[in-house]
Protein backbone atom coordinates (compact mmCIF):
# COMPACT_ATOMS: atom_id res chain seq x y z
CA UNK A 1 0.00 0.00 0.00
CA UNK A 2 1.26 3.40 -0.81
CA UNK A 3 0.08 6.41 1.12
CA UNK A 4 0.34 9.98 -0.53
CA UNK A 5 3.13 12.26 0.74
CA UNK A 6 2.11 15.36 -0.36
CA UNK A 7 0.28 17.64 3.14
CA UNK A 8 0.50 14.79 5.10
CA UNK A 9 1.98 15.79 9.14
CA UNK A 10 4.79 13.46 9.98
CA UNK A 11 1.83 12.72 13.10
CA UNK A 12 -0.41 11.60 10.04
CA UNK A 13 1.98 9.42 8.28
CA UNK A 14 2.14 7.83 12.23
CA UNK A 15 -1.21 7.47 12.07
CA UNK A 16 -1.78 6.14 8.70
CA UNK A 17 1.35 3.44 9.37
CA UNK A 18 0.29 2.81 12.58
CA UNK A 19 -3.39 1.85 10.84
CA UNK A 20 -1.35 -0.36 8.40
CA UNK A 21 0.30 -2.53 10.87
CA UNK A 22 -2.66 -3.18 13.45
CA UNK A 23 -4.91 -4.14 10.80
CA UNK A 24 -2.83 -5.03 7.81
CA UNK A 25 -5.53 -2.72 5.33
CA UNK A 26 -4.22 -4.92 2.12
CA UNK A 27 -5.49 -7.66 3.00
CA UNK A 28 -8.75 -5.41 3.29
CA UNK A 29 -8.26 -3.85 -0.34
CA UNK A 30 -8.74 -0.80 1.20
CA UNK A 31 -7.24 2.29 -0.88
CA UNK A 32 -4.58 4.10 1.16
CA UNK A 33 -6.47 7.59 -0.06
CA UNK A 34 -9.60 6.20 1.87
CA UNK A 35 -7.36 5.97 5.11
CA UNK A 36 -5.73 9.34 4.53
CA UNK A 37 -9.23 11.13 3.92
CA UNK A 38 -10.50 9.80 7.15
CA UNK A 39 -7.02 11.28 8.92
CA UNK A 40 -7.39 14.10 6.95
CA UNK A 41 -11.26 14.86 8.03
CA UNK A 42 -11.03 13.98 11.50
CA UNK A 43 -7.80 16.11 12.38
CA UNK A 44 -9.29 19.36 10.68
CA UNK A 45 -12.19 19.48 12.97
CA UNK A 46 -9.97 18.27 15.76
CA UNK A 47 -7.09 20.02 15.88
CA UNK A 48 -5.48 16.90 17.64
CA UNK A 49 -4.05 14.17 16.84
CA UNK A 50 -3.62 11.58 19.51
CA UNK A 51 -3.79 8.30 19.92
CA UNK A 52 -7.97 8.46 20.55
CA UNK A 53 -7.86 9.76 17.47
CA UNK A 54 -5.76 6.86 16.15
CA UNK A 55 -8.39 4.35 17.83
CA UNK A 56 -11.30 5.69 16.58
CA UNK A 57 -9.82 5.65 12.77
CA UNK A 58 -8.95 2.36 13.76
CA UNK A 59 -12.34 1.25 14.51
CA UNK A 60 -13.91 2.63 11.65
CA UNK A 61 -11.45 1.14 9.02
CA UNK A 62 -12.44 -1.98 10.69
CA UNK A 63 -15.81 -1.53 9.94
CA UNK A 64 -15.07 -0.62 6.18
CA UNK A 65 -12.88 -4.11 5.95
CA UNK A 66 -15.73 -5.75 7.43
CA UNK A 67 -17.91 -4.21 4.91
CA UNK A 68 -15.55 -4.84 2.16
CA UNK A 69 -15.33 -8.29 2.90
CA UNK A 70 -19.50 -8.72 3.12
CA UNK A 71 -19.11 -7.25 -0.39
CA UNK A 72 -16.04 -10.04 -0.86
CA UNK A 73 -18.60 -12.88 0.02
CA UNK A 74 -21.20 -11.59 -2.22
CA UNK A 75 -18.93 -11.41 -5.38
CA UNK A 76 -18.27 -15.27 -3.73
CA UNK A 77 -21.80 -16.28 -4.12
CA UNK A 78 -22.40 -14.56 -7.57
CA UNK A 79 -19.58 -16.35 -9.21
CA UNK A 80 -20.53 -19.39 -8.20
CA UNK A 81 -24.15 -18.78 -9.35
CA UNK A 82 -22.78 -17.86 -12.53
CA UNK A 83 -20.06 -21.10 -12.74
CA UNK A 84 -22.96 -23.26 -11.69
CA UNK A 85 -25.52 -22.17 -14.11
CA UNK A 86 -23.24 -22.47 -16.89
CA UNK A 87 -22.31 -26.02 -15.96
CA UNK A 88 -26.11 -27.30 -15.43
CA UNK A 89 -27.01 -25.57 -18.75
CA UNK A 90 -23.79 -27.36 -20.11
CA UNK A 91 -24.81 -30.79 -18.66
CA UNK A 92 -29.06 -30.17 -20.12
CA UNK A 93 -26.81 -29.22 -22.92
CA UNK A 94 -25.21 -32.60 -23.46
CA UNK A 95 -28.33 -34.78 -22.62
CA UNK A 96 -30.34 -33.13 -25.39
CA UNK A 97 -27.60 -33.95 -27.82
CA UNK A 98 -27.88 -37.93 -26.47
CA UNK A 99 -31.70 -37.11 -26.28
CA UNK A 100 -31.56 -36.34 -29.91
CA UNK A 101 -29.24 -39.24 -30.79
CA UNK A 102 -32.02 -41.56 -29.19
CA UNK A 103 -34.42 -39.96 -30.97
CA UNK A 104 -32.92 -40.45 -34.30
CA UNK A 105 -31.88 -43.75 -33.26
CA UNK A 106 -35.44 -44.97 -32.48
CA UNK A 107 -37.18 -43.74 -35.72
CA UNK A 108 -34.67 -44.98 -38.00
CA UNK A 109 -34.88 -48.64 -36.43
CA UNK A 110 -38.80 -48.18 -36.13
CA UNK A 111 -38.27 -47.31 -39.75
CA UNK A 112 -36.80 -50.16 -40.37
CA UNK A 113 -38.38 -52.33 -38.33
CA UNK A 114 -41.89 -51.04 -40.48
CA UNK A 115 -40.90 -51.76 -43.83
CA UNK A 116 -39.65 -55.64 -42.95
CA UNK A 117 -43.06 -56.23 -40.84
CA UNK A 118 -45.76 -54.27 -42.58
CA UNK A 119 -44.66 -56.06 -46.19
CA UNK A 120 -44.30 -59.37 -44.46
CA UNK A 121 -40.81 -60.18 -45.38
CA UNK A 122 -40.77 -61.12 -41.30
CA UNK A 123 -42.94 -63.61 -39.99
CA UNK A 124 -44.83 -63.87 -36.45
CA UNK A 125 -42.28 -63.83 -33.71
CA UNK A 126 -39.59 -61.95 -35.45
CA UNK A 127 -39.22 -59.23 -33.38
CA UNK A 128 -38.87 -61.38 -30.21
CA UNK A 129 -36.11 -63.20 -32.01
CA UNK A 130 -34.39 -60.03 -32.48
CA UNK A 131 -34.93 -58.14 -29.45
CA UNK A 132 -33.39 -61.78 -27.16
CA UNK A 133 -30.16 -61.88 -29.84
CA UNK A 134 -29.63 -58.07 -29.53
CA UNK A 135 -29.77 -58.86 -25.59
CA UNK A 136 -27.19 -61.58 -26.07
CA UNK A 137 -24.95 -59.87 -28.96
CA UNK A 138 -24.89 -56.79 -26.46
CA UNK A 139 -24.89 -57.94 -22.38
CA UNK A 140 -26.60 -54.67 -20.27
CA UNK A 141 -29.02 -53.50 -23.09
CA UNK A 142 -31.73 -51.90 -22.02
CA UNK A 143 -34.55 -50.41 -23.84
CA UNK A 144 -35.17 -52.94 -26.69
CA UNK A 145 -37.47 -55.58 -25.70
CA UNK A 146 -40.23 -56.64 -27.88
CA UNK A 147 -42.54 -53.98 -26.61
CA UNK A 148 -40.04 -51.43 -27.11
CA UNK A 149 -38.82 -52.57 -30.20
CA UNK A 150 -42.67 -51.99 -31.02
CA UNK A 151 -42.94 -48.49 -30.04
CA UNK A 152 -40.20 -47.88 -31.89
CA UNK A 153 -42.10 -49.03 -35.37
CA UNK A 154 -45.55 -46.97 -33.85
CA UNK A 155 -42.89 -44.07 -33.50
CA UNK A 156 -41.94 -44.17 -36.99
CA UNK A 157 -45.22 -44.82 -38.63
CA UNK A 158 -47.15 -42.06 -36.50
CA UNK A 159 -44.63 -39.52 -37.86
CA UNK A 160 -43.90 -41.03 -41.11
CA UNK A 161 -43.92 -37.42 -42.56
CA UNK A 162 -40.66 -36.29 -40.94
CA UNK A 163 -38.89 -38.99 -42.61
CA UNK A 164 -35.95 -37.11 -45.11
CA UNK A 165 -35.87 -40.15 -47.67
CA UNK A 166 -38.01 -43.31 -48.47
CA UNK A 167 -36.59 -46.23 -46.68
CA UNK A 168 -34.41 -48.69 -49.18
CA UNK A 169 -33.30 -51.79 -47.27
CA UNK A 170 -29.72 -51.69 -46.91
CA UNK A 171 -26.72 -53.62 -44.68
CA UNK A 172 -26.84 -50.27 -42.57
CA UNK A 173 -29.62 -47.88 -41.29
CA UNK A 174 -28.92 -44.94 -42.87
CA UNK A 175 -28.59 -41.45 -40.65
CA UNK A 176 -31.80 -40.11 -39.91
CA UNK A 177 -32.87 -36.41 -41.11
CA UNK A 178 -36.19 -34.83 -39.83
CA UNK A 179 -37.84 -32.97 -42.34
CA UNK A 180 -39.99 -30.23 -40.82
CA UNK A 181 -42.38 -27.16 -41.70
CA UNK A 182 -41.70 -23.64 -40.98
CA UNK A 183 -44.49 -24.18 -38.16
CA UNK A 184 -43.12 -27.33 -36.57
CA UNK A 185 -41.82 -27.10 -32.68
CA UNK A 186 -38.72 -29.30 -34.40
CA UNK A 187 -36.98 -27.57 -30.90
CA UNK A 188 -39.76 -28.93 -28.40
CA UNK A 189 -39.74 -32.49 -30.76
CA UNK A 190 -36.17 -32.98 -30.05
CA UNK A 191 -35.85 -31.99 -26.71
CA UNK A 192 -38.08 -34.78 -24.81
CA UNK A 193 -37.68 -37.89 -24.43
CA UNK A 194 -38.80 -41.25 -26.31
CA UNK A 195 -41.55 -42.29 -23.03
CA UNK A 196 -43.10 -38.62 -23.86
CA UNK A 197 -43.01 -39.24 -27.42
CA UNK A 198 -45.12 -42.49 -27.25
CA UNK A 199 -47.50 -41.10 -24.88
CA UNK A 200 -48.27 -38.73 -27.51
CA UNK A 201 -48.66 -40.57 -30.55
CA UNK A 202 -50.74 -43.24 -28.61
CA UNK A 203 -53.51 -41.29 -26.72
CA UNK A 204 -53.50 -38.03 -29.48
CA UNK A 205 -54.40 -38.21 -33.12
CA UNK A 206 -54.90 -35.03 -34.13
CA UNK A 207 -51.72 -32.90 -35.22
CA UNK A 208 -52.07 -29.44 -33.68
CA UNK A 209 -52.79 -31.17 -30.63
CA UNK A 210 -49.91 -33.40 -30.70
CA UNK A 211 -48.08 -30.03 -31.22
CA UNK A 212 -49.30 -28.47 -28.58
CA UNK A 213 -48.61 -31.44 -25.65
CA UNK A 214 -45.21 -31.65 -27.54
CA UNK A 215 -44.07 -27.96 -26.52
CA UNK A 216 -46.38 -28.56 -23.51
CA UNK A 217 -43.91 -31.29 -22.26
CA UNK A 218 -41.10 -29.41 -23.74
CA UNK A 219 -41.32 -26.34 -21.74
CA UNK A 220 -42.74 -28.02 -18.14
CA UNK A 221 -40.62 -30.43 -18.37
CA UNK A 222 -43.73 -32.59 -17.08
CA UNK A 223 -42.86 -36.09 -16.16
CA UNK A 224 -44.86 -39.13 -18.71
CA UNK A 225 -47.62 -39.52 -16.14
CA UNK A 226 -47.94 -35.78 -15.45
CA UNK A 227 -48.14 -35.58 -19.43
CA UNK A 228 -50.91 -38.45 -19.77
CA UNK A 229 -53.05 -37.12 -17.03
CA UNK A 230 -53.36 -33.29 -18.77
CA UNK A 231 -54.20 -35.22 -22.21
CA UNK A 232 -56.41 -37.25 -20.01
CA UNK A 233 -57.97 -34.06 -18.79
CA UNK A 234 -57.68 -32.64 -22.44
CA UNK A 235 -55.53 -29.43 -21.23
CA UNK A 236 -55.55 -28.48 -25.20
CA UNK A 237 -59.25 -27.83 -25.51
CA UNK A 238 -59.41 -26.30 -21.77
CA UNK A 239 -56.47 -23.67 -22.64
CA UNK A 240 -56.84 -20.44 -23.61
CA UNK A 241 -60.50 -20.47 -23.00
CA UNK A 242 -60.75 -19.12 -19.30
CA UNK A 243 -59.48 -15.28 -19.33
CA UNK A 244 -56.29 -15.74 -17.51
CA UNK A 245 -52.84 -14.33 -16.73
CA UNK A 246 -51.89 -17.62 -15.04
CA UNK A 247 -48.27 -18.12 -17.80
CA UNK A 248 -47.70 -14.75 -17.16
CA UNK A 249 -47.56 -14.90 -12.78
CA UNK A 250 -46.75 -18.81 -11.68
CA UNK A 251 -43.13 -19.03 -12.18
CA UNK A 252 -43.81 -22.58 -11.91
CA UNK A 253 -45.20 -23.61 -15.81
CA UNK A 254 -46.07 -27.49 -15.12
CA UNK A 255 -47.95 -25.53 -11.88
CA UNK A 256 -49.45 -22.68 -14.51
CA UNK A 257 -51.03 -25.42 -16.57
CA UNK A 258 -52.33 -26.70 -14.28
CA UNK A 259 -54.14 -23.90 -12.94
CA UNK A 260 -55.30 -23.77 -16.80
CA UNK A 261 -56.59 -26.69 -16.90
CA UNK A 262 -58.22 -26.67 -13.34
CA UNK A 263 -60.62 -23.73 -13.73
CA UNK A 264 -63.59 -23.97 -16.22
CA UNK A 265 -64.64 -20.65 -18.20
CA UNK A 266 -68.09 -20.52 -17.44
CA UNK A 267 -70.42 -22.04 -14.71
CA UNK A 268 -73.82 -23.27 -14.19
CA UNK A 269 -75.09 -21.53 -11.32
CA UNK A 270 -78.86 -22.98 -11.68
CA UNK A 271 -79.40 -25.56 -9.00
CA UNK A 272 -79.55 -22.32 -6.59
CA UNK A 273 -81.21 -19.32 -6.78
CA UNK A 274 -78.38 -17.25 -7.53
CA UNK A 275 -80.28 -13.93 -7.70
CA UNK A 276 -80.65 -14.16 -4.35
CA UNK A 277 -77.56 -13.81 -3.39
CA UNK A 278 -78.19 -10.24 -4.66
CA UNK A 279 -80.93 -9.23 -3.16
CA UNK A 280 -80.91 -6.52 -0.45
CA UNK A 281 -84.22 -7.29 0.58
CA UNK A 282 -84.68 -5.72 4.37
CA UNK A 283 -87.54 -8.08 5.28
CA UNK A 284 -85.16 -10.98 4.84
CA UNK A 285 -82.05 -12.17 7.05
CA UNK A 286 -79.45 -11.70 4.84
CA UNK A 287 -76.79 -13.72 6.74
CA UNK A 288 -79.30 -16.74 6.19
CA UNK A 289 -79.74 -16.60 2.68
CA UNK A 290 -76.34 -15.95 2.09
CA UNK A 291 -75.32 -18.47 4.02
CA UNK A 292 -77.48 -20.89 2.37
CA UNK A 293 -76.57 -20.02 -1.15
CA UNK A 294 -72.84 -19.70 -0.55
CA UNK A 295 -73.05 -23.74 0.62
CA UNK A 296 -74.94 -24.67 -2.72
CA UNK A 297 -72.32 -22.97 -4.60
CA UNK A 298 -69.87 -24.77 -2.79
CA UNK A 299 -71.20 -27.82 -3.21
CA UNK A 300 -71.23 -26.97 -6.91
CA UNK A 301 -67.87 -26.03 -7.49
CA UNK A 302 -66.82 -28.69 -5.58
CA UNK A 303 -68.41 -31.30 -8.25
CA UNK A 304 -66.69 -29.79 -11.16
CA UNK A 305 -63.30 -29.34 -10.01
CA UNK A 306 -61.26 -32.27 -8.12
CA UNK A 307 -59.22 -31.18 -4.83
CA UNK A 308 -61.02 -28.23 -3.46
CA UNK A 309 -61.52 -28.49 0.19
CA UNK A 310 -63.90 -25.24 1.43
CA UNK A 311 -62.46 -22.95 3.70
CA UNK A 312 -64.88 -20.28 4.06
CA UNK A 313 -66.93 -17.61 2.91
CA UNK A 314 -66.66 -13.94 3.57
CA UNK A 315 -63.52 -14.95 5.26
CA UNK A 316 -62.39 -12.30 7.33
CA UNK A 317 -58.76 -10.33 6.04
CA UNK A 318 -57.09 -7.00 8.14
CA UNK A 319 -54.12 -5.29 7.21
CA UNK A 320 -53.27 -2.27 8.37
CA UNK A 321 -56.62 -1.45 10.39
CA UNK A 322 -58.64 -2.34 7.38
CA UNK A 323 -61.00 -5.45 7.03
CA UNK A 324 -61.13 -7.04 3.64
CA UNK A 325 -64.14 -9.95 3.27
CA UNK A 326 -63.36 -12.12 0.39
CA UNK A 327 -67.00 -14.15 -1.05
CA UNK A 328 -65.26 -17.79 -1.24
CA UNK A 329 -62.18 -19.40 -0.28
CA UNK A 330 -60.66 -22.56 -1.00
CA UNK A 331 -58.14 -24.50 -0.95
CA UNK A 332 -56.80 -27.21 -4.02
CA UNK A 333 -54.68 -29.99 -2.77
CA UNK A 334 -53.38 -30.52 -6.27
CA UNK A 335 -52.44 -26.70 -7.42
CA UNK A 336 -50.90 -26.58 -3.36
CA UNK A 337 -52.89 -23.11 -3.19
CA UNK A 338 -55.40 -20.89 -1.62
CA UNK A 339 -58.24 -19.98 -3.91
CA UNK A 340 -59.88 -17.20 -3.70
CA UNK A 341 -63.35 -16.87 -5.80
CA UNK A 342 -65.12 -13.55 -6.14
CA UNK A 343 -69.28 -13.59 -7.01
CA UNK A 344 -70.14 -10.50 -8.53
CA UNK A 345 -73.51 -9.38 -10.22
CA UNK A 346 -73.40 -7.96 -13.67
CA UNK A 347 -70.78 -7.84 -16.18
CA UNK A 348 -67.22 -7.70 -15.76
CA UNK A 349 -65.66 -4.32 -14.51
CA UNK A 350 -61.77 -3.30 -14.27
CA UNK A 351 -61.89 -2.61 -11.38
CA UNK A 352 -62.77 -6.56 -9.97
CA UNK A 353 -59.29 -6.93 -10.70
CA UNK A 354 -57.90 -4.55 -8.26
CA UNK A 355 -59.84 -5.57 -5.51
CA UNK A 356 -59.04 -9.13 -6.30
CA UNK A 357 -55.42 -8.69 -6.27
CA UNK A 358 -55.61 -6.75 -3.25
CA UNK A 359 -57.21 -10.18 -1.70
CA UNK A 360 -54.49 -12.25 -2.49
CA UNK A 361 -51.75 -9.89 -1.89
CA UNK A 362 -52.90 -10.09 1.92
CA UNK A 363 -53.61 -14.33 1.49
CA UNK A 364 -49.85 -14.92 0.21
CA UNK A 365 -48.84 -12.44 3.40
CA UNK A 366 -51.17 -13.98 6.14
CA UNK A 367 -52.72 -17.03 5.50
CA UNK A 368 -50.03 -18.58 2.80
CA UNK A 369 -48.47 -21.64 4.12
CA UNK A 370 -44.31 -22.20 3.54
CA UNK A 371 -45.46 -24.79 1.53
CA UNK A 372 -47.71 -23.63 -0.51
CA UNK A 373 -47.57 -21.89 -3.88
CA UNK A 374 -49.14 -18.50 -4.29
CA UNK A 375 -52.79 -17.88 -4.11
CA UNK A 376 -55.06 -18.27 -7.09
CA UNK A 377 -58.08 -15.69 -7.65
CA UNK A 378 -61.07 -16.25 -9.84
CA UNK A 379 -63.81 -13.59 -10.52
CA UNK A 380 -67.34 -15.13 -11.32
CA UNK A 381 -69.45 -12.30 -13.09
CA UNK A 382 -72.70 -12.39 -15.25
CA UNK A 383 -70.91 -12.13 -18.87
CA UNK A 384 -67.08 -11.07 -19.65
CA UNK A 385 -65.68 -9.61 -22.67
CA UNK A 386 -63.00 -12.21 -23.13
CA UNK A 387 -60.75 -9.99 -25.40
CA UNK A 388 -61.26 -7.04 -22.85
CA UNK A 389 -60.53 -9.08 -20.28
CA UNK A 390 -57.04 -10.61 -21.55
CA UNK A 391 -56.11 -7.20 -22.46
CA UNK A 392 -56.52 -5.38 -19.17
CA UNK A 393 -55.35 -8.76 -16.56
CA UNK A 394 -51.80 -8.71 -17.81
CA UNK A 395 -50.91 -6.09 -15.98
CA UNK A 396 -51.41 -7.81 -12.86
CA UNK A 397 -48.98 -9.47 -10.69
CA UNK A 398 -51.06 -11.72 -9.04
CA UNK A 399 -52.45 -15.42 -10.66
CA UNK A 400 -55.82 -14.41 -11.19
CA UNK A 401 -58.89 -15.82 -14.12
CA UNK A 402 -62.20 -14.20 -14.98
CA UNK A 403 -65.24 -16.74 -15.33
CA UNK A 404 -68.94 -16.22 -15.98
CA UNK A 405 -71.74 -18.10 -14.94
CA UNK A 406 -75.46 -18.88 -15.59
CA UNK A 407 -79.04 -19.06 -14.31
CA UNK A 408 -82.32 -20.61 -15.42
CA UNK A 409 -82.80 -16.98 -17.29
CA UNK A 410 -79.89 -17.81 -19.66
CA UNK A 411 -81.00 -21.77 -20.18
CA UNK A 412 -83.33 -23.23 -22.94
CA UNK A 413 -86.36 -25.00 -21.65
CA UNK A 414 -85.45 -28.16 -21.58
CA UNK A 415 -82.46 -28.01 -19.90
CA UNK A 416 -85.19 -25.67 -17.30
CA UNK A 417 -87.16 -28.78 -16.94
CA UNK A 418 -83.88 -30.72 -15.46
CA UNK A 419 -84.12 -28.30 -12.94
CA UNK A 420 -86.26 -29.04 -9.46
CA UNK A 421 -88.69 -26.09 -9.16
CA UNK A 422 -87.43 -22.55 -7.44
CA UNK A 423 -90.16 -23.41 -4.16
CA UNK A 424 -88.30 -26.70 -3.39
CA UNK A 425 -85.36 -24.29 -3.25
CA UNK A 426 -86.43 -21.93 -1.69
CA UNK A 427 -87.86 -24.31 1.14
CA UNK A 428 -83.90 -25.52 1.85
CA UNK A 429 -83.29 -22.07 2.16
Amino acid sequence: MVCPNDGISSIEKKFIKTIVEKLGIIEFDIDAFIVYKIVIFVSDRSRLCNWSLCNSLIKKIKLMGENNGLNQLSELNNAVHIIKNAILNSQERALGLVNQEQLALYYGIGRFISANTRNKNWGKGFIEALSEQLRKELPGLRGFSAPSLRKMRTFYEEWKSLSDISFVETNELPIVHFKVDSDFPISAFMGIGFTHHYAIVSKVKDMEQRKFYIQFAFETKAKVDELERMINDDLYNHQGQLPNNFKKNIPDKLQAYRAISMFKDEYLLDFINVEELFVRDKDRDERLIEQGIIQNVKEFIMTFGKDFTFVGNQYHLEKYGVEEFPDLLFFNRELAALVCVELKDGPFKPGYLGQLAAYLRILDDDVRKPNENPSIGIILCKSANKKFVEYVIQDYDKPMGVATYKTSADMDERLKKLLPPVEELEKLL
